[in-house]
Order: C-alpha cells, then structure tokens, then sequence
C-alpha cells in the first residue's frame, strides 16, 4: 500500500552518490529496494510518499518505508568524479530540445516537439559533426529553409550559442517532472555560466513547485 503527500507515484526520485554527486532517476520501487536494502546513506527534500508493508510479528506494527525526493545511497563514484569534466552525454533529439526549451534557434518560437528537428549549424556536406555544439533546435521550417548551408551562407542568425551539457546538466535534461527542492540541488552542481543555471534560476524565483521538462507533442 503506497500514501504520502504525492498521490503520483510516477514522481521520480533523484539518486546521488554518498558524496552528494547526482547520479540518476529512479522510479519508487527502485528507491523502495534501496530504502529496504539499507543502502540509503541519507535522504532530503521532501517526502514524496509512504510505502506500508506488512505487520510485524514481535510487536504488531505496520512496517513503512518513507520516500524522500532525493536520496544518496552508500558508494562513490570515482570514475565519475574523476571524468566529468570531460564528460560527454549522449546525443539525442529530446535531451537536445530540452536543452533549447523547445525553442527554435532560428526564429525564436517555441513548438511542440513533434515540429521540432535536429538542425548541424554546420552541414554534415561540409564537414560538420553531429556534436552538441554543432547541433541546434530548429522548426521545419527555418530547417527547410536552410538546408544544406551554413547559417552566414542562408543569411540567418543563431539567437544562442550550443553547448555541452555536463553531467548535472544532463540529469536534469533527462528528468520528466523536476520538483523545485530537486531543481535547487541540481542547480548547485550546474555552473554559474551556464544557460540553464539562469533558467532553472528564473523558474525558482517565480515560486513555482515543479517545473515539467517532458514537453508533451
């Protein structure tokens, strides 16, 4: 039997290491596991739901496990401590319109996923790769548009500069519903520089709970 103060148990749950470094998404029955396997070394945030098992045999009681959003579970990561800064997250189009807020480089609206397409600012014809910071979020329509040609060669103008995201950054891109404890403490491990550090920067001041980055077609 689940209760708490989330009646959605799709909410997931942000996994670190013992060190605080972030590490993925996991759903609640993975954070139950790690919960009831004692390898939770802390926990966070806010408490997402109660999970009730059965009654124990020597006192009568209901056993329980509570859920907090985020959760540091026993371990290091050491490769990754030791690679993130040169680290490269994999290259796909829905961490890629993410990264751009579904907002077409080209003309600056913001579309639903389904009108959205992978644009190489410098064409793979000439010699572009298919790299973070070769790639942009672009409509149909300015992709039509541009074809096989450079921005300066199609006479169009880039509204902001690609980047790599770096391992927080990814975690976060990949989160489908970030609550804004989980959002705060991804925050601090994204640099100052950082596009989205002033985005997700913006969106806690507006005092909303939750930002949803599954932008639904």
């Amino acid at each position: 039997m689940l209760a708490g103060m989330a009646s959605d148990i799709a909410q997931q749950v942000l996994r670190t290491d013992v060190a605080g470094m972030p590490l993925e998404w996991i759903d609640y029955r993975e954070a139950v596991r790690l919960y009831h396997a004692e390898q939770v070394a802390y926990d966070c945030g806010t408490r997402l739901y109660t999970v009730f098992g059965g009654f124990r045999s020597f006192d009568g009681r209901r056993s329980k496990i509570d859920v907090n959003s985020i959760i540091a579970t026993h371990g290091t990561s050491q490769s990754l401590s030791k690679n993130r800064d040169k680290y490269v997250p994999p290259l796909n189009n829905r961490t890629l319109f993410k990264r751009d807020a579904n907002i077409c480089l080209y003309c600056a609206m913001r579309f639903p996923t389904r009108d959205l397409t992978r644009d190489h600012i410098t064409p793979i014809s000439q010699g572009g790769r298919d790299r973070w910071n070769n790639v942009a979020t672009a409509c149909r329509r300015c992709n039509n548009f541009k074809g096989g040609r450079t921005p300066e060669q199609a006479s169009m103008e880039l509204i902001a500069v690609p980047f790599t995201p770096t391992y927080a950054e990814y975690i976060y891109l990949k989160g489908r519903r970030v609550l804004a404890d989980q959002m705060q403490y991804l925050l601090a491990h994204i640099p100052r520089s950082s596009p989205l550090h002033a985005r997700l920067t913006d969106h806690l001041f507006s005092g909303k709970d939750v930002i949803d980055t599954h932008f639904h077609d």
